[in-house]
């Protein structure tokens, strides 16, 4: 038997106005993103808006459905619909974002391992990394890919 050692880079700033200008203008409309959710169930609202390499920014919300799993996640809203609308153009950056009782979170947002799964197929239908920036009030987080949020991926190879 052998063993490996996986580890990832996160880069962490200590607020939002440490980011560089072009994630901050990319977090704030995930930021803005996360008012439109339908989240009647949860309450928990999540905004991503998602930079593609044609310079368009698509973002999205959350949507719940009383009959789950039939809702979607603000992360895969955008990234499918960004696929649909510009299916030439690569991702760059998702940003995400999420509020609950009428403030924004905290700490950042992870996405979950159905949004990771279609954020890693997004990369290699783009056939680049995508950096995925989650927001906190009291801090941000940010990897260079979505191999950095699963690295024991499920992928064509």
């Amino acid at each position: 038997m052998k063993s490996r050692n996986i580890s990832i880079t996160v880069e962490e700033y200590g607020s939002f106005s440490e980011l560089a200008t072009s994630d901050k203008q990319l977090v704030q409309q995930a930021r803005e993103a996360s008012k439109n959710a339908y989240s009647p169930y949860s309450h928990f609202q999540v905004g991503a808006a998602v930079l593609l390499s044609n310079g368009e920014v698509v973002a999205a919300s959350n949507q719940e459905n009383g009959a789950y799993p039939s809702g979607l996640c603000a992360e895969r809203t955008a990234l499918f619909y960004a696929g649909a609308r510009f299916p030439g153009a690569a991702v760059v950056a998702i940003a995400i974002a999420a509020q609950s009782g009428g403030r924004f979170c905290a700490r950042p947002v992870y996405p979950c391992g159905a949004c990771r799964q279609v954020m890693l197929e997004s990369e290699m239908r783009g056939g680049q990394p995508v950096r995925i920036i989650m927001d906190g009030e009291q801090a941000v987080e940010v990897v260079q890919s979505a191999h950095d949020l699963l690295p024991l991926s499920f992928t064509l190879e």
